[in-house]
């Protein structure tokens, strides 16, 4: 990357954050028209939310891996674990507001009980870290994509990483309990 993004890493941070996010609340608030995309089958359209539990849980073993790789030194590994699990972020994040956008939010199925009680906690929290972690990523990733490995030490690449994967771990792990509410338990 040029000079002017490894100077800049905070700034490329906070916008891709805020262009992400602004992705994000423009397809839950309604902003973002379904007429500007083509509409796939009822069948594809179906199939969205199982599709993603199952990106979710790749990404939670590419995450996991990569940690494991750079605990034992091996950085070209830990990259790709990590590049890997940003591209299933992105695949995820495709299809869910790309569904949000045709479909809307999915109903709460079971007893208003555990509605209020448990899914709807549950599910504030996994948004809130969803949303949290997002700059912790896009920073990292930044970071690494800016400087040779061996400078990544005179940054703080490895704390910001390590805060954006357990955060990012425990909202794709939280994301598959929404989907086995929604889905499979109610």
């Amino acid at each position: 990357m040029s000079d002017w993004a490894r100077e800049n890493v905070s700034v490329l941070t906070a916008v891709a954050s805020v262009v992400a996010l602004a992705l994000v609340f423009g397809a839950v608030g309604g902003v973002i028209p379904s007429s500007l995309i083509p509409r796939a089958s009822d069948a594809v359209l179906a199939a969205i939310p199982h599709f993603n539990a199952a990106v979710s849980a790749a990404a939670i073993a590419t995450i996991l891996l990569g940690w494991r790789e750079i605990a034992r030194g091996n950085v070209q590994r830990h990259r790709n674990f990590m590049v890997t699990s940003f591209a299933l972020f992105t695949a995820f994040l495709g299809a869910y507001l790309y569904r949000l956008i045709l479909v809307g939010t999915t109903e709460f199925p079971g007893p208003e009980l555990v509605y209020s009680y448990v899914y709807l906690p549950f599910l504030a929290i996994h948004i809130l870290l969803a949303i949290v972690c997002v700059p912790f990523v896009f920073h990292a990733l930044f970071l690494a994509a800016t400087r040779p490995y061996a400078e990544l030490y005179q940054t703080r690449h490895s704390q910001v990483g390590f805060v954006g994967a357990v955060l990012w771990l425990i909202s794709f792990t939280m994301g598959i309990g929404v989907y086995l509410l929604l889905y499979h338990i109610y």
